[in-house]
């Protein structure tokens, strides 16, 4: 039987040789495409900027690639007798290796390693209390960090070298290595002081005689870049805390010798540094020694034929000597070094807050598990108790309504499948201006009890609506045109309606096309993330959402809350939280399946979530009121819509931080620690899924898949998300979007 509700005329073929003209939905989900693309691309931006301040970080805090060899006991047949005889001040004026020597009487202190937030400005205080400059040595990563330290470091008049970024044995690096390590950290002192300096000291050196053939090629390159390389005379060996006197005493030079004298104000616990410090200093100058810097030495016993290396001589200790070696930032640099500075700021407040955030998703993910199964399970028992019963068993007929816009390849199995129903129904399809002759299959087939109502293109929504209006019986099945239901569906999925207070019924919804990749990992989601969600939604009383492809309603209710509404792309969740809101009650039954056929692509795949999950947000967003909802009409307000925020929009955005993080650990932190910690949420995960196969009798097979889809397939849902989240606070409108369908759910698929 048919019932059109407009004229109905067959479609007229375009003529030869011309192209279509798109239809008003196929232009109009052109331009929507055209919107989403800037906002597809600000959410993967996002990601990457996050996952950038995150390598930037590890990158710092764990020096990423540092090798932590140290090269002893090489050969030194290469380097010339007089550079390993010589002072600790080694410089290449006019290309020629030259030593310079600290004169007698003279210290200069130097520091290796920092800065440091906690040592450095206690070293800094103490040679400020005694009037006495430094020159230190610092890791470019450390500086990059503590900008505001090294800032009053050179204000103090202090002097400043470069000591690698990373810390690493240059005699192992490229010669690539080695001049990114100078620049990078070149650039930090630059953002960090407004300067640049030309003294070096490489990691693991101490006296000229400790160069080899490895480390002498990185001197001579440094040299012929203007650099002067600073070794020791005397190394105090603070690093071992052997104690204040023995510091003391391993810093102090052969009587009346200049010297070069290594401290450290990082690396590592310095108190007894700090301690051994200011007696080191009164030591010294009961002796007659002075202090000065490397510039000083330089100024004072520049080397024949030769001026400082890096600039003009300056006066021992004063600010001209630092002229030497200091020289200000300007233009590239400059920039380059204050970007630098202010993403690692970024980085180091980033990173830390991110990691609090994401300890409280984890431990509320966990904890969303834990509740899942135990209610999962309690609900399962309670609903296959022998003796459960809704009440007397419902008989009579109900509507069952099958909006179709352009599904002639499914049509023909969803209305096969009704007709089989074990259930007495009519079936209702409003053909929702299709132009592939939908309606026509739908009438040809020839099943009793079929009517074929038609209407202009007008979305699913009006489309539910239409069939409401028409349907005869009281309760109402509503399914999509893409599903098919086994024989006794609509029988278990209308036994809830015994209770008078259920105004609508929930269906099991399993995926059909399963044999794919795309299709077994959907199928995972279904089962575990679907059906155990409803199984403890159920429980609480607050279930957010009716599926789609297989509700059932009062009619009575559905007219109370005005239908299906146009206001969101979640016609489903809306509708159902304005019937927890007008105080009917919404349950889960499990027995209901209905086989859909899910997406085939990753675009179809990407396109129908983005519009679930963003409508989703558009529904929550307008029933916020119900947090202020009052009696029992307020439980989903209460209950249901925290539940829904936080694992359906917080823990999801926050979730792929977690992989990113478990990744960052991995590199940077402890590789065998962050993999036994994820195969331990994966673990958690496969007993959940296993679970909730089990209720849902499946087979465990399809469980191989799911290391790949935590891989693979959750990453993709997780941008899908972001990429709502972009849209919903940029004010973007997305419509209704259709997915191209291939029939191939034409039955009732088995378990397996």
């Amino acid at each position: 039987m048919t019932t059109p509700t407009t004229p109905s005329t067959p479609p007229t073929p375009p003529a030869r040789g011309r192209r279509r003209a798109p239809s008003r939905m196929e232009r109009a989900a052109g331009r929507a495409a055209a919107l989403q693309r800037p906002r597809v691309l600000l959410a993967l931006l996002l990601l990457l900027a996050l996952t950038c301040v995150m390598l930037l970080d590890g990158y710092l805090r764990a020096e990423v690639g540092g090798d932590q060899r140290v090269r002893t006991g090489a050969s030194a047949s290469d380097v010339p007798d007089d550079v390993l005889d010589g002072g600790p001040i080694l410089s290449f004026p006019s290309g020629r290796a030259t030593t310079v020597s600290v004169p007698d009487k003279t210290i200069v202190l130097t520091f290796d390693d920092g800065p440091d937030p906690t040592w450095t400005p206690q070293v800094l205080e103490i040679l400020e209390e005694y009037d006495v400059p430094g020159t230190f040595f610092l890791v470019g990563s450390m500086v990059s960090r503590h900008p505001g330290i090294v800032r009053d470091m050179v204000e103090q008049g202090n002097e400043v070298g470069v000591h690698t970024f990373t810390h690493v044995d240059l005699s192992y690096q490229s010669q690539a290595r080695v001049t990114r390590e100078i620049e990078q950290t070149q650039l930090a002192l630059a953002g960090a002081a407004g300067i640049t300096t030309t003294l070096f000291r490489a990691p693991y050196s101490s006296q000229t005689d400790a160069i080899d053939n490895y480390s002498w090629p990185v001197y001579e390159s440094l040299g012929e870049d203007g650099y002067t390389s600073v070794f020791i005379d005397t190394d105090s060996d603070d690093w071992k805390r052997p104690g204040v006197s023995k510091i003391v005493e391993w810093a102090t030079p052969e009587d009346g010798e200049g010297a070069s004298v290594l401290f450290h104000d990082a690396g590592g616990e310095r108190s007894q540094t700090i301690e051994a410090l200011p007696k080191y200093i009164e030591k010294m100058k009961a002796k007659g020694y002075t202090f000065t810097t490397v510039s000083g030495v330089m100024a004072d016993q520049q080397p024949s034929g030769a001026g400082p290396a890096g600039g003009a001589p300056g006066t021992t200790g004063s600010g001209d000597s630092l002229q030497a070696a200091h020289h200000e930032a300007t233009g590239a640099t400059l920039y380059e070094g204050k970007a630098l500075v202010a993403a690692v700021a970024v980085a180091e407040w980033t990173v830390p807050a991110l990691s609090v955030g994401l300890v409280i998703v984890g431990v509320a993910v966990m904890g969303r598990f834990a509740m899942m199964l135990v209610l999962a399970r309690r609900h399962h028992r309670q609903r296959n108790r022998r003796r459960f019963s809704w009440g007397p068993p419902v008989t009579g007929p109900v509507s069952v309504i099958v909006p179709a816009y352009n599904e002639k390849e499914c049509i023909e199995a969803t209305l096969r499948s009704l007709a089989r129903s074990t259930h007495p129904i009519e079936i209702i399809v409003v053909d929702d201006g299709s132009t592939d002759g939908t309606a026509e299959i739908a009438e040809s087939l020839g099943l009793p009890g079929v009517r074929v109502v038609r209407q202009a293109n007008a979305g699913k929504p009006a489309a539910l609506n239409n069939g409401v209006r028409h349907a005869r019986y009281d309760i109402v099945v509503m399914m999509d045109g893409d599903t098919v239901f086994e024989p006794d569906t609509v029988r278990h999925l209308v036994q809830p309606f015994a209770e008078p207070s259920v105004g609508a019924v929930a269906g099991n919804a399993k995926v059909g096309n399963r044999r794919t990749l795309i299709g077994a990992w959907q199928h995972i989601e279904y089962v575990m993330g679907f059906n155990l969600d409803r199984r403890m939604y159920d429980l609480l009383r607050c279930m957010p959402t009716i599926p789609g492809a297989i509700g059932a309603f009062r009619r009575e209710a559905v007219l109370q809350v005005g239908g299906m509404s146009h206001d969101t792309l979640a016609e489903d969740t809306d509708i159902t939280i304005a019937l927890h809101r007008a105080g009917w009650r919404v349950v889960y039954e499990e027995h209901a399946r209905a086989w859909t056929e899910a997406p085939g692509s990753l675009g179809q795949l990407w396109s129908q979530r983005y519009r679930w999950s963003y409508g989703t947000m558009q529904a929550l967003w307008k029933h916020r009121r119900s947090l202020t909802d009052k009696g029992p009409s307020g439980r989903f307000g209460r209950v249901g819509m925290p539940l829904v925020v936080l694992f359906q929009v917080v823990t999801p955005v926050f979730a792929p931080l977690i992989d990113v993080f478990t990744v960052y650990s991995m590199v940077f932190v402890d590789f065998r620690a962050a993999l036994l910690a994820w195969l331990a949420v994966l673990a958690v995960q496969l007993v959940c899924a296993a679970y909730a196969f089990r209720l849902d009798r499946e087979k465990y097979r399809y469980l191989l898949m799911m290391p790949l889809q935590q891989l693979a397939y959750r990453q993709m849902m997780y941008l899908v998300l972001i990429h709502s989240c972009v849209t919903a606070l940029t004010g973007g409108r997305l419509r209704w979007q259709k997915l191209k369908r291939t029939g191939e759910v034409g039955t009732p698929a088995g378990t397996g």
